[in-house]
């Protein structure tokens, strides 16, 4: 048959100036506080011809200023024209920054084949926030109301609640400071962090939307501060800086809550008090002056406290809220606070304070229930239709003291009750008492999250329509990009769930699950989905601010924690392989995505110290279980489990090929060499333990095969061979999975890469029980913890440790973009990209597209009768590599930037 012609719009270079775009500082857009006075400069660039194509930097110019009218003379910092492809990541060397400065920057770029530049980009600014101790006056202040809570009999009685199913809840607490601004402002900045979490009001208005401020942290090590910019909520004159506080992750209920004891730990560490026993509040506003001085007012003993309407305020097990001891107008001037007791001075922490480095927990979208139903008389039923991470709002009227309760849920049992058994000790109790507002009442609550799809509403004044709630769904802000979608409905639906799943557990640190009492940020389940979390959004900084956590959790002898931040630590929790991992895989995939050394420079002495704990303990390169957490290839479906000794080798030899690549990006010779020789070693030691003649392994299950695979354990020779034994054990398994955690992210990546694409898709589309469509067919909206989560006829499966919202299962989202939609990256960064679009025998439309620091990549293809067309965007300053299925010597073998339509006949995978 005549080969299809290759319809291609032209390749003849069309040239165009751009104008960059996207500027961002450190990963963000227009920082008030970043805790360096040598930041990176990154940008994209956008051509003024939407039709152009191989766009290419090959010159920039960067000028920095103190103010906006001192751009022409540049008083901080102009490079000059300098010949460079960069865009990313730039570092600043102009005058020399400190604590407070202001910078505003732009740049404007050249590219190949013009002569004058392209126009200046729109200007992004940038702050640098109190650097260190000597740049903070405020002090750590405390409510009044606290120290019963101190008391021994009160510990004392806490340390016997979870005997008693009691539990131990405070209020939260205002604080106010009334001040004079006393002449014109030009600026004003208030720095705001907690030991606990905070929201703050000026002059009787909320200060920006973070929630649950200022995030979670090793507050031992670090606490990170929140800057707002107030120059236009300040008035000459009478003010007031007011603050509400809870114990948020610093002394309430989290990480087990009071599910378990734990045997030799202090005594009042148990659920609770991990770091602390009060909450406390550091806030410092620093104002200028039309005249140039300047003023500030901060945290000291100065300050009152009360308490208001917020009578429980825990993250795990709910917020009481009652509106008839609401305090009108405490934070605005005028108010009478003669009742209000002075602040205490709260001991603090030798904890290190950083501006916090990466984006807002925030409300990000509202959802409305697509039902509600009675389930008995006075209790109400909502669903939303999708399981999320947040809070509800609710609308109410009623009289004084009426009470209504929310109670949440991820899914119904069978009779329509609510299933809340998974919860364990999250109590996961909303309640709020109206005030008898005849205009009616609306309340959210500020200092609590949960996981949920339904909410049961009791105590409700009436019978309450749809209207009567909505739900918030609260994330961290990250940027997402990533879209999917092809032929199959049920995979569209994956995707979907795929996504919610991410939404719900990116909540400042990438949680396990945001319903029951964990939420913490496990590292095995964050080094299996990180780099298909990069597909679906921007997480540079997220991960930023997270891999700090890690690393400041870091064990003294050198093993990485299985969660952090990791407030306390179990018996035989030290350690984990493919857990401990994640101080290693995650930096490296960072970089490797976004392009950012800093990320591997700044932990490269952690991760050596890791390693050679590593070595330490295997000196025999054999594997060791000593001493380690046992989770292995958690909730996988096959006996017995991979040993604890073939994990540990095969990630441990893995790691040092990842910091033999790290070394040599960082232009560490030394160490490359090192390096490699240690993977040699670790491979040679790997392939003589396991690995048979016939490419088969002496631990036999579909999770060996898959990791063995995809960690490169298997030489070039004997792959074919060892995915031909991974292929069968499926077939034979009735091509269904039996993977946990750890085989489930490499399976289908491993058989496409190595001759079994198809059975790659069949997995995918699999809809029988253990499967993705196995979950879809149930009805779920996000990822199940399990592959058994709930069983179809008899309900919720083993409830004490089941979650509806667990990402690890969806890391195969990497193969869904990588593999099926055909986008993957050859450089660091994205600089060169892979367009491999690969059908399977069922699947026939794909579309796939996903940000990078160079700007969008995408790959729309289709195979109507014989033909296979694809359409592909390759941002600026990148180029890509084809590989597409198409019988036709006319295509070439990489593109530069532009848009681009290829067809002609297909040719099979």
């Amino acid at each position: 048959m005549r080969p299809f012609l290759l319809f291609l719009i032209s390749f003849v270079p069309l040239f165009a100036a751009v104008t960059p775009a996207q500027l961002t500082t450190e990963h963000l857009t227009d920082p008030l506080a970043i805790g360096t006075t040598q930041p990176r400069f990154s940008w994209q660039l956008v051509p003024n011809d939407a039709e152009a194509k191989d766009i290419r930097q090959v010159a920039y110019e960067i000028k920095a200023a103190s103010n906006p009218r001192a751009f022409e003379k540049a008083d901080l910092w102009s490079t000059g024209r300098v010949e460079s492809g960069n865009t990313s990541l730039i570092a600043y060397s102009g005058k020399e920054l400190s604590a407070g400065s202001f910078v505003i920057w732009r740049v404007r770029s050249w590219v190949k084949g013009e002569e004058e530049p392209g126009a200046w980009s729109e200007p992004a600014t940038f702050e640098i926030g109190p650097l260190a101790p000597k740049d903070w006056k405020a002090e750590w202040i405390e409510a009044a109301e606290n120290p019963s809570h101190k008391t021994k009999e009160n510990v004392q009685n806490f340390i016997d609640h979870p005997k008693k199913g009691e539990l131990l809840l405070t209020p939260a607490k205002h604080l106010r400071k009334p001040f004079t601004a006393k002449k014109d402002i030009t600026k004003a900045r208030l720095h705001v962090t907690a030991l606990g979490v905070n929201t703050v009001e000026l002059n009787g208005k909320r200060v920006g939307d973070w929630f649950l401020a200022p995030g979670s942290t090793s507050y031992a090590n670090r606490v990170n501060y929140i800057t707002y910019d107030v120059t236009d909520r300040i008035v000459e004159g009478d003010n007031v800086l007011g603050a509400t506080i809870a114990d948020g992750w610093y002394s309430g209920y989290f990480a087990f809550g009071v599910f378990v004891e734990f045997p030799g730990l202090k005594e009042d560490v148990n659920g609770r008090y991990y770091y602390g026993i009060n909450p406390a509040l550091k806030a410092q506003l620093e104002i200028e002056y039309a005249d140039g001085t300047r003023e500030m007012v901060v945290t000291d003993k100065s300050w009152k406290s009360a308490i208001g309407p917020y009578k429980e305020a825990d993250i795990l097990m709910g917020e009481t809220y009652d509106a008839r001891e609401e305090l009108p107008g405490w934070s605005a001037k005028g108010y009478d606070d003669s009742a209000w007791k002075p602040v205490g001075i709260h001991k603090g922490t030798e904890a290190k304070l950083d501006p916090h480095p990466g984006v807002p927990v925030r409300p990000i979208k509202e959802i409305k229930p697509v039902s509600v139903k009675e389930h008995k008389p006075g209790v109400f039923i909502f669903d939303l239709g999708q399981n999320i991470a947040g809070v509800v709002c609710l609308k109410v009227k009623g009289k004084a003291g009426d009470k209504v309760t929310m109670r949440f849920a991820e899914i119904l049992h069978n009779d329509g009750r609510l299933s809340t058994e998974n919860l364990r000790s999250a109590r996961a109790v909303d309640t709020y008492i109206l005030k008898g507002d005849p205009d009616g009442e609306t309340w959210t609550p500020e200092f609590t999250y949960h996981g949920f799809q339904y909410i049961e509403l009791t105590g409700f004044p009436g019978t309450p329509t749809t209207d009567a709630v909505t739900g918030i769904v609260i994330h961290s802000d990250t940027l997402f990009h990533g879209e999917f979608s092809c032929d199959d409905p049920m995979i569209n639906q994956f995707y979907s769930n795929i996504t919610w799943t991410q939404r719900g557990n990116f909540f400042d640190v990438p949680t396990d699950c945001p319903q029951r009492d964990e939420r913490m940020g496990w590292t095995g389940d964050a080094q299996i989905y990180v780099r298909a979390a990069t597909y679906n959004a921007d997480i540079a900084s997220f991960f930023v601010k997270w891999l700090r956590d890690l690393n400041d959790d870091q064990w003294e002898w050198g093993a990485y924690p299985n969660f952090a931040p990791r407030p306390f630590v179990r018996p035989n929790d030290k350690f984990a392989a493919a857990w401990g991992d994640a101080g290693i895989i995650c930096p490296w995939t960072i970089w490797r995505v976004y392009g950012d050394t800093k990320v591997i420079s700044e932990h490269w002495e952690s991760m050596e110290k890791f390693m050679a704990f590593r070595f330490d303990r295997d000196k025999e390169m054999k594997g060791t279980a000593k001493g380690d957490s046992t989770y292995g290839d958690w909730l996988s479906l096959y006996e017995p489990k991979t040993a604890i000794e073939f994990i540990d080798l095969a990630y441990h030899t893995h790691d040092a090929g990842l910091m033999a690549e790290m070394a040599a990006a960082l232009a560490m010779k030394e160490s490359e060499t090192f390096w490699k020789e240690r993977h040699g070693k670790l491979l040679e030691s790997f392939q003589k333990l396991h690995l048979k003649e016939d490419g088969s392994l002496d631990v036999s299950n579909q999770t060996t095969y898959a990791m063995s695979l995809k960690l490169g354990l298997i030489p070039e020779g004997l792959r074919e061979k060892t995915a031909a034994h991974l292929a069968k054990l499926i077939r034979d398994n009735g091509n269904k999975m039996t993977t946990g955690f750890l085989g489930t992210r490499p399976l289908l990546p491993s058989l496409s890469e190595n001759g079994h694409h198809d059975l790659a898709g069949t997995l995918m589309q699999q809809r029988e029980y253990p499967s993705w469509g196995y979950e879809v067919d149930q009805g779920a909206t996000s990822i199940w913890e399990r592959w058994n989560s709930y069983i179809e006829g008899q309900g919720v499966h083993d409830p004490g440790m089941n979650s509806f919202s667990h990402y690890a299962f969806g890391a195969v989202c990497e193969w869904m973009f990588s593999e099926l939609g055909g986008i993957d990256l050859l450089s660091p960064g994205y600089d060169e990209i892979r367009i491999a679009p690969r059908p399977t025998g069922t699947i026939k439309q794909c579309a796939v597209s996903t940000g990078t620091r160079h700007g969008k990549v995408s790959c729309s293809w289709e195979i109507k009768g014989n033909t296979f067309t694809a359409k592909i965007t390759i941002p600026p300053n990148a180029s890509a590599a084809l590989a597409l299925p198409i019988k036709s010597a006319e295509i070439p073998a990489s593109i530069g930037s532009g848009n681009y339509t290829f067809a002609g006949e297909y040719t099979g995978q």
